[in-house]
């Protein structure tokens, strides 16, 4: 697989036409010394008196929807639809990032990336085929200027890529796939030796080696396949070749962490559950729940 032609393809999407005018207005942004603060909000600051703030709320408004954050642009709040620092604060205290490689797959804007600077890790690299998600990335990054590396690839792109990686996140992703079995095998094959991937998927409760697989949708997801219970979910991982599955932490989704707000389009958590009973999604399966696990290599 020649990675630099489908880079060079995906390159085209930028010229798309719901994006090409995105790309225009970050043209138009101005140069600017600025900070990025990390921390629950990641808030961009400048010294620099003279800032256009319409231009600013123009440029990010016309890049909804906001799902992953929240930001805060020189005063411009983006409340985005998750509230990230969440999922990342319940992480924090299971990772070092000092002096590594590191991966997040599913990068969506590079909230979690930004925030893994604090780290010091020796390189960053986000993996999204997503072309809004980029130019979201680039909005911020035009002012951060981090040496982030955004790829417009998935992860089936992991066991080709140039490098190999000692920690790789993959968060919220797994379900996604027709074949998550196929998928664990590419994080596998994207590590260096020793190496570790973080990994939140949903989770059904259970004892039993056995997985939900909806039949149209999942809270109103159609992409959904399969939704296993935490032994279903370690036997992939071992069949995939890793060698150690440990359970990190497990939460249930709320409306503290997700949920409509200006910054996005269309419905969110609270659309999907049932009026009358939080504990099970508009199809009558169980509500979301989440298990997050570290993978080892060897």
């Amino acid at each position: 697989m020649n990675l630099d032609e489908i880079r060079k393809e995906r390159k085209k999407w930028m010229t798309w036409k719901n994006i090409a005018p995105l790309r225009e207005a970050l043209g138009e942004l101005p140069k600017l010394t600025c900070k990025l603060e990390l921390g629950d909000v990641l808030t961009l600051t400048c010294k620099e008196e003279e800032i256009d703030s319409r231009q600013i709320e123009k440029t990010a408004k016309m890049m909804m929807p906001w799902r992953k954050g929240p930001f805060n642009l020189f005063g411009l709040f983006i409340d985005s639809e998750w509230q990230s620092q969440i999922k990342y604060n319940l992480l924090r205290p299971h990772f070092k990032l000092n002096g590594k490689r590191v991966a997040d797959i599913g990068c969506n804007n590079g909230y979690y990336l930004f925030r893994m600077q604090e780290d010091n890790p020796e390189k960053l690299v986000g993996f999204d085929p997503s072309a809004i998600y980029k130019t979201q990335f680039d909005f911020i990054n035009h002012f951060a200027k981090s040496d982030i590396v955004y790829e417009l690839l998935g992860v089936e792109h992991l066991p080709f890529y140039e490098d190999k990686f000692d920690t790789i996140f993959c968060l919220g992703v797994l379900y996604h796939r027709s074949d998550p079995v196929a998928m664990l095998k590419a994080l596998y094959k994207g590590l260096d030796k020793e190496g570790e991937v973080i990994l939140d998927t949903f989770m059904i409760d259970g004892e039993d080696e056995i997985c939900l697989s909806p039949k149209n949708s999942y809270s109103k997801i159609p992409n959904i396949y399969f939704v296993p219970t935490i032994p279903a979910l370690k036997n992939w991982c071992l069949r995939a070749g890793f060698k150690k599955f440990e359970v990190l932490e497990t939460s249930v989704t709320d409306m503290s962490e997700q949920r409509k707000t200006d910054w996005i389009d269309g419905q969110s958590l609270e659309d999907f559950l049932l009026p009358d009973d939080s504990s099970k999604t508009v199809e009558g399966y169980p509500a979301p729940k989440r298990v997050y696990v570290r993978l080892i290599k060897v």
